[in-house]
Parts: structure tokens; sequence; C-alpha cells
């Protein structure tokens, strides 16, 4: 059975989930970079989860992935002054999933100015 992937986005700034912050999941290729079509998209719903239903399907397989988070679209998106370009405009993490039976959660913890980004507990 697939574990898949599920993401968590909190605007550490504000104290509250990501809702509206976009995402982009997209598989790596041969040279570590992004390639093909992307696996996910959307925007984080009111429960600070990417609801996308590749994420939890037979689609997560083995390998490399990259998240994009468009950061400074997000707080543009919240009214919240930001330098153009943004500090953090699109913060890209790279991952490789070996064990597919396995859930990778990744907690996204930012601000407009920093972020933490780990595999946590599922």
């Amino acid at each position: 059975m697939n574990g898949g992937l599920s993401i968590h986005c909190v605007d550490v700034a504000s104290g509250r989930v990501a809702a509206g912050l976009r995402v982009a999941v997209q598989r790596l290729g041969p040279d570590g970079l992004p390639q093909g079509p992307l696996v996910a998209e959307g925007a984080v719903g009111g429960n600070g989860l990417l609801q996308h239903p590749a994420l939890m399907s037979e689609a997560i397989t083995a390998g490399g992935y990259e998240v994009r988070f468009e950061v400074g679209n997000f707080y543009r998106a919240q009214g919240v002054a930001v330098p153009e370009p943004a500090f953090l405009e699109v913060v890209p993490y790279r991952f490789h999933i070996a064990d597919t039976t396995q859930h990778f959660h990744l907690p996204f913890k930012f601000t407009a100015w920093g972020f933490s980004l780990f595999r946590g507990g599922a």
C-alpha cells in the first residue's frame, strides 16, 4: 500500500494556517532538476493542507520530488507589504522517497523572511 505525501502549511507570522498559499509538486529527473508535468498543484485549504488526490495515491512513487511554495504572492494577497521582489518569492524543497509504504508528511512553517521545512511524523 502507498503511504502518500501530505503538505501542511502554517504562516507563523500570523499564527494561522496558510489558506490560499499556492503549492506545486513535480518529479525530479535523472539530473536532479524538476522535469515533466506537475504531480499536484493547488492552494492550501482552510485546514492548512494541500488537498490533491494524487498526493495520497499510487502517483507517489519512489524517486525525487520538488515542492514549490509561492510565499511572495501569498503575502501580497494577504495585503502584507513585502519588497518587490519579495525576500522569499518561491521556496523550492527537494527530497527523495525510497520506501513508498511510508507516509511522508512535510510541515512548512514560514514568514516573509524565513522558513522551516522537514519530514514530520504522520
